[in-house]
């Protein structure tokens, strides 16, 4: 007598049928296999979401602009880029934009009561008119630096300098180089020129009067076409100062915040990692699962073979139902962890991104485990003999 064949749909019904009658220790072994999905999924998702956080602040920052900033002589000290340098670089044809800022050596402080030294290192910069647009800085109140108010006792704070000495609101003043200067303006963070968020910004004529600033930049900003910023960064050194190129550095902004992305992508194969150990420990756990199941139902798996049921057919139902528990365990990691990534990305107002891979992959090597992890239980299972599973021995 044949025994009787049995179709993908009964294989997964009676599979269905050995996890119903377990709810708790499934939901527990399904846990542990969800716990280590979720992990990945949101290690990944976060890390996807930051990169394209990264890319969009790119997008809108650009990534054309360049700094140059005086190195040091051949005696060790700190160089200086000559007046002129800014001038210089601006008849670079490729060069769209060029604004500059000067350290002062002023400092500033809430007022004239704070003792000399507690600058909470913050440094004043002499700017110009043009320096908003050629950063990529926004600002938060008030207005900037113009021709009316250049070359007056004015001030504009940088985020982290009216963080740290409390002023937000124009129309303050502020005790900055032994006198009153007032605040007409507050900045929002400047990712591509994070100097100038400890910064106070005066104008330029204004540093020269008040502050005898001795009109030597210290950093110039370039903006230059897209296509030829490669070229244009090979040159800089020698145009802003052709008698000394030595003692000129020139960097590219954007490649801090890519440097920034590649170490925390070295972060996310870490963690990766202890994702993927979450995910065997719940494997084991579905394994454990699975070989209490065969030795608590050896009765019916005897009388399944008492009434005609073959070792494969033993063999395929145990493994049908550590595919089914893993799967579960799959699925609801896979929820937890898009939902563990979106509320992490929209608390740091990032773009939500879960890579459809990481999900696929998700779900696939639970699978696998599953199948792992039920394959011994399984094999165990069907090498029971009716009268040895029906006499419990």
């Amino acid at each position: 007598m044949r025994a009787a064949r049995l179709g993908p749909v009964d294989v997964v019904r009676l599979g269905g049928t050995g996890l119903r009658t377990r709810p708790l220790r499934v939901f527990l072994s399904a846990l542990g296999i969800a716990i280590g999905v979720a992990a990945m999924i949101a290690v990944v998702g976060i890390s996807g979401s930051g990169r394209a956080e990264v890319d969009r602040r790119l997008d809108a920052l650009g990534t054309n602009l360049l700094r140059v900033a005086p190195g040091q002589t051949l005696a060790g000290d700190e160089a200086e880029l000559p007046p002129e340098s800014v001038a210089m670089i601006r008849r670079v044809p490729p060069v769209r934009q060029v604004a500059a800022t000067g350290e002062t050596g002023a400092n500033v402080y809430r007022n004239e009561r704070i003792a000399v030294g507690r600058t909470g290192s913050l440094h004043v910069l002499a700017a110009g008119a043009d320096l908003l647009p050629a950063v990529g800085a926004q600002l938060r109140k008030g207005r900037w630096l113009d021709t009316a108010t250049e070359e007056y006792p004015a001030v504009v704070l940088g985020s982290t300098a009216a963080r740290r000495i409390d002023v937000y609101t124009p129309g303050t003043r502020v005790w900055l180089g032994e006198r009153w200067f007032s605040v007409i303006g507050v900045l929002d963070p400047v990712p591509l020129a994070p100097e100038i968020d400890s910064a106070a910004l005066v104008g330029w004529s204004a540093a020269e009067r008040y502050l005898r600033f001795d009109g030597h930049p210290s950093t110039v900003y370039v903006r230059a076409e897209d296509s030829q910023v490669t070229s244009v960064r090979s040159v800089l050194a020698a145009t802003a100062y052709p008698e000394k190129p030595g003692e000129v550095q020139v960097s590219r902004p954007s490649d801090a915040l890519a440097a920034r992305e590649a170490a925390e992508s070295a972060l996310t194969g870490l963690l990766l990692g202890l994702g993927g150990v979450a995910l065997l420990v719940g494997g084991v756990g579905v394994g454990n699962t699975m070989v209490i199941s065969v030795l608590e139902r050896r009765s019916e798996i005897g009388l399944r073979r008492a009434l005609g049921a073959t070792r494969g057919q033993i063999r395929t139902q145990f493994v049908t139902e550590s595919l089914l528990l893993s799967l579960i365990g799959g699925l609801g990691g896979t929820a937890l962890g898009t939902l563990i990534t979106a509320g992490y990305a929209l608390s740091r107002d990032w773009p939500t991104v879960v890579p459809a891979w990481a999900s696929a992959a998700g779900i696939g090597s639970t699978l696998v485990i599953g199948m792992i992890a039920g394959l011994y239980p399984a094999v165990r299972a069907s090498r029971l003999s009716p009268t040895e599973a029906l006499s419990g021995t």
